[in-house]
């Protein structure tokens, strides 16, 4: 496990006020939304295909501090989307890798590589600290591990996966006290087939769609403008360039935000 004492910045100083002008001169972002990302910190899960445009993007936008978390090494077959990582990355541990491309992107920001998997007693002692958390793994135990953790920790969570053609994303925004969470959409005791992009496939660009919208919805909640997308699911058909959203809602039964859940945990 890698870790870095590098402080959060908490005042832009000249270069970072240059640096980040494009993003100062928007009406809805301007000197105090971009304040906000310096001084946020996203735990990305995943440094994979959309792990990468996630972290490039928040890393380019001057999150303050960010987390990888990921316990696989770089693979030649990975290259093909995963963008983060170069040709003479192969063989190294994938958080290594992302985290000398955005040292090289952006000096300014604090990465913390962190080579394991993502299991419950991991998350539940470092999900407190974030601003929010990006879910860009690949199996739905360790979705279902994130969105428990994000739920009893109050943080919001930004969810996305691909496969093929096919994309999506949501916003569980769990600071609103009747946010749905992943469960409500995915139960954890629905029976599923879990496919993975190494037997099936992936459409690079897909992944990077939905990587880098999942950035884009985590700026929008750390810097607190705009509409995200929590209470919708967006699915993504890029063979045909087609979008279908989908309105989410807290299930009472859910066992992991349903009100009996959480009336047990306020006793």
């Amino acid at each position: 496990m890698l870790r870095s004492s590098k402080p959060i910045l908490s005042a832009m100083n000249d270069d970072q006020l240059l640096r980040y002008s494009r993003h100062i001169l928007v009406d809805e972002i301007g000197i105090e939304a971009q304040q906000r990302f310096l001084d946020a910190h996203a735990i990305i899960i995943g440094a994979g295909g959309l792990g990468a445009p996630a972290a490039m993007y928040l890393a380019a936008a001057g999150v303050g501090r960010i987390t990888l978390v990921d316990a696989d090494t770089v693979d030649l077959t990975n290259l093909q989307r995963q963008i983060v990582h170069m040709t003479q990355a192969v063989g190294t541990l994938k958080v290594e890798s992302a985290r000398e491309t955005l040292n090289a992107l952006n000096p300014g920001v604090d990465v913390i590589a962190v080579n394991v998997r993502a299991d419950a007693a991991w998350l539940d002692a470092s999900v407190p600290r974030a601003s929010v958390v990006l879910d860009c793994s690949d199996n739905f135990a360790t979705r279902h591990a994130i969105n428990a953790a994000c739920v009893a920790h109050g943080v919001p969570l930004v969810s996305g996966a691909a496969l093929r053609f096919d994309g999506q994303i949501s916003t569980f925004d769990f600071r609103a006290p009747d946010s749905p969470c992943y469960a409500c959409v995915f139960p954890p005791d629905q029976p599923f087939e879990e496919v993975a992009c190494s037997t099936m496939g992936v459409f690079a660009p897909t992944v990077g769609i939905i990587g880098a919208m999942q950035a884009a919805e985590a700026l929008r909640v750390i810097g607190g403008f705009g509409e995200t997308l929590a209470g919708r699911l967006m699915m993504l058909d890029s063979l045909r360039m087609e979008w279908n959203t989908m309105k989410i809602a807290r299930q009472p039964d859910c066992p992991v935000c349903g009100n009996a859940k959480l009336q047990q945990a306020a006793r």
